[in-house]
């Protein structure tokens, strides 16, 4: 139960992180490959502009599972899901870092693996023990969180598409929990 509340604590500061984390703060070791958020990163070509590639979330889960597994991860199944009406245009993947021998180098060499996959490495984000490493590729964006240093072990990667359908999907599920 205390392990459960404190992954669900931590991946609301994770999600509010995501959500906040535009062209402010972190350092932009991804030079002009960083992006800046908002459909404007996007642009109106879509994947074509953005990446060359089209990505589906099936293809940027597989991509996720493929880098993180390969590091010496397993997905833990107890993982937050995506919102309803929100699964074209976010994934989310948790490792269970417990089960890792070393998870500061297993998400260290998940993060490389995206790289050499063609995943543009943009900001990083340190603080208290925490990374976050923004990745792009296409109109996705992706947030790879490393929480392991502490009591608490968790890694997550979370990716959404920046795409305008999927931005106003964002939006309006905001709207609809802002109302809950």
């Amino acid at each position: 139960m205390r392990k459960a509340m404190g992954r669900v604590a931590v991946a609301a500061g994770v999600v509010l992180l995501v959500a906040g984390c535009g062209s402010d703060g972190g350092s932009d070791k991804g030079g002009s490959a960083a992006t800046t958020g908002g459909s404007a990163s996007a642009g109106s070509a879509g994947g074509a502009e953005a990446g060359g590639e089209d990505l589906t979330a099936d293809a940027v889960k597989t991509e996720i599972e493929t880098a993180a597994t390969g590091a010496g991860f397993v997905q833990d199944a107890t993982g937050d899901p995506v919102p309803a009406g929100l699964e074209t245009c976010m994934v989310s993947w948790t490792a269970d870092a417990e089960k890792a021998a070393d998870p500061k180098k297993s998400y260290t060499d998940t993060v490389g693996a995206l790289g050499k996959g063609g995943w543009k490495t943009g900001r990083t984000f340190s603080q208290s023990g925490s990374t976050i490493q923004t990745l792009t590729k296409g109109t996705w964006q992706l947030k790879a969180s490393d929480h392991s240093m502490g009591m608490l072990k968790m890694v997550m990667f979370i990716a959404s598409d920046t795409t305008p359908e999927c931005e106003a999907l964002f939006k309006a599920d905001l709207e609809k929990n802002k109302k809950s």
